[in-house]
């Protein structure tokens, strides 16, 4: 499964453990087993009737307000689409069948739905959902609802077409139950990934808005939205600012994965076209909480008052990442000709210093990324052997040799001597590609068409890595121009592959399954909207993802994992970048959070809460 908004998968969570498969849910056996939550890693850790979550304070007191920043802007209230840039935090708005925990690895229990039930074969999975749940304007969720959302979702959204290929239909099949029926069996993580996409009141948008214009839920807008989420758009500024209000009405608030959540009675995101003027305004106390992703800054750039007298609170939390492998990279596409070339793109890993960067500008800070699964047991490391060397074995003439002989490693930089053998290398790898260097440009030996292309970043940040990777590219006669655009324009570029090389960050649960394909997969590679950032379109790599989905235990999962990421390594899909592996945050003291924060999480907003609102 893979990580996204809170609407969407609410934690990194993920599939079905068979230490909790009750019993078969057949109708024409036995009345349906209900499960109140579904995991994939041992049993759940909460029983039914549980009060709340262990990490939540049940105490927290409700109300104050939280300022938030970000980056970019918005153009739609919209939560379904793919187009236009949906309002950071619409996802308190609409609440989801299913919610995670945060102290549990892939496991999530019923938030719509009070349970959810399927077959041994898990070729169905129908929810239940709760009687009392309510949308805003009181009228009851219903499995017509869902049946819509789900729907419209997959019909005006390529992630979750994807994501959800192998459900064929939703029906109501009963006055509180929605099934879904597969195209697939034993898939166990179909049943826990429709508990994640929002749930959208049907007769509310096929209605008409307050001036009487019919509503069309394939198309942005700009009115705020009803869900039946804790919290309401109260006002908000087109691309500068939104509001959002806790609802006091909101039928879900007692329920125990409710509990000392969602205590902040205003919510407030104010928008910035630039990332240091976003830091001053939080410095000048205007934004609450920062989470800081500049390594200089976090080393040098905290020496005002409020971090001195203790006003502005810093922590470095590895909770987000005990569960989460990181494969942060520099993307090149290959529906370029130019990058269709092992060697190339293998070349243009040694034009990059890391070991460099990371003392001149990280200040240390970071490590080497050197799997798509980045500092988990999922990661591949030495040779294969075992479950893992079979599985590679069954693939033998379709991987590249080097996975049986060669561990995959970073070329290794630091200092002049190791860089100019490290060009070296680059140069010999473009020669064998069929490139030379002529005067100071390195071209096609046959068209003299020299080797340039443009590197598309998101923000201005990344050029401190960028433009030096660039000037090493130069060295080898290579023209790498880079090029930063506005979050708008970045993401329509992304979503129709509009660039030559990019920058990404794939997140990666301990319970990869579907979203593999949406990364890796030949069907991704050509559908606009997708992943698969590099057009990765290899036999192999499908055939690997396929292991992944249908593991039979986590050994085997574990194993095709591990085969998966190195097969995908040894191609050179892409260049690994760096990752730190906890998350530096700074807020003010009129905001908290509870001592121990979730094993797997921030928590953040959720169990947070406002000191300046006192208890009952």
């Amino acid at each position: 499964m893979r990580q996204g908004p809170r609407w969407f998968f609410s934690g990194l969570i993920v599939a079905v453990a068979a230490a909790c498969l009750l019993a078969p849910a057949r109708a024409e056996d036995a009345a349906p087993q209900w499960r109140h939550g579904i995991s994939t890693v041992g049993e759940l850790k909460y029983q039914p009737g549980f009060a709340h979550f262990a990490y939540v304070n049940p105490n927290a007191p409700k109300g104050g307000t939280l300022k938030l920043s970000n980056d970019g802007t918005f153009d739609t209230f919209n939560p379904l689409l793919a187009k236009g840039e949906a309002a950071v935090g619409i996802g308190l708005v609409f609440d989801t069948l299913m919610k995670s925990s945060e102290d549990e690895v892939t496991t999530s229990y019923g938030l719509l739905a009070e349970g959810v039930s399927y077959p041994d074969d898990i070729s169905s999975a129908t929810f239940r959902l709760r009687a009392e749940a309510k949308w805003a304007d009181g009228q009851p969720v219903t499995p017509e609802d869902v049946v819509f959302s789900f729907e419209k979702v997959v019909e005006h959204n390529p992630l979750f077409t994807n994501y959800y290929k192998h459900v064929t239909s939703a029906e109501k099949t009963g006055e509180r139950d929605v099934t879904f029926h597969f195209d697939e069996k034993n898939n166990s993580e179909l049943p826990q990934i429709l508990g994640q996409f929002p749930i959208v009141p049907k007769h509310w948008w096929e209605g008409k808005d307050a001036s009487g214009k019919q509503r069309d839920i394939s198309k942005t807008t700009l009115e705020p939205v009803m869900g039946s989420g804790p919290y309401r758009i109260a006002s908000f500024s087109p691309g500068s600012a939104i509001r959002y209000e806790l609802r006091d009405d909101y039928w879900g608030k007692d329920l125990n994965v409710n509990v000392g959540q969602n205590n902040f009675g205003r919510i407030e995101y104010s928008f910035f076209g630039d990332r240091n003027v976003e830091f001053e305004a939080f410095r000048a106390g205007n934004v609450d909480y920062w989470f800081e992703n500049q390594a200089s800054r976090w080393a040098t750039g905290y020496d005002f008052p409020a971090v001195k007298d203790g006003r502005v609170k810093r922590e470095e939390i590895p909770n987000p990442y005990r569960a989460t492998g990181i494969m942060q990279a520099m993307v090149p596409n290959m529906r370029k000709e130019m990058f269709q070339d092992q060697r190339v793109r293998e070349a243009l890993n040694y034009a990059f210093d890391f070991e460099d960067l990371n003392k001149t500008v990280f200040y240390g800070q970071y490590k080497r990324v050197n799997s798509y699964f980045f500092g988990t047991e999922l990661a591949s490391s030495g040779l294969p052997e075992g479950k893992e060397l079979e599985i590679l074995n069954e693939l033998k003439d379709k991987v590249p040799p080097s996975v049986f002989t060669e561990p995959y490693e970073n070329p290794v930089g630091g200092d002049p001597g190791k860089a100019r053998e490290n060009l070296r290398k680059a140069v010999a790898l473009l020669k064998d590609a069929g490139y030379v260097l002529k005067g100071n440009r390195m071209v096609k030996a046959d068209t003299g068409e020299p080797l340039s292309f443009e590197i598309l970043l998101s923000s201005p940040t990344l050029e401190r890595v960028a433009v030096p990777y660039a000037n090493n590219l130069k060295r080898i006669g290579i023209e790498a121009r880079v090029r930063t655009v506005d979050p708008a324009q970045y993401t329509n570029r992304l979503r129709s592959f509009d660039y030559d090389m990019t920058w990404y960050v794939w997140a990666q649960t301990l319970h990869p399954g579907n979203e593999q394909g949406d990364y890796w997969g030949s069907s991704s590679a050509s559908r606009e909207g997708s992943r698969n950032y590099a057009g990765i379109a290899d036999p192999a790599i499908d055939a690997l993802i396929d292991r992944v989905i249908f593991a039979k235990d986590r050994e085997e999962l574990v194993a095709a994992t591990r085969a998966m990421d190195r097969v995908l390594l040894a191609h050179h899909y892409v260049l690994p970048m760096y990752y730190r592996m906890a998350a530096p945050i700074a807020y003010w003291d009129r905001i908290t959070h509870p001592a121990e924060l979730p094993t797997y999480g921030l928590g953040f907003p959720d169990v947070w809460w406002s000191t300046e609102v006192k208890p009952e």
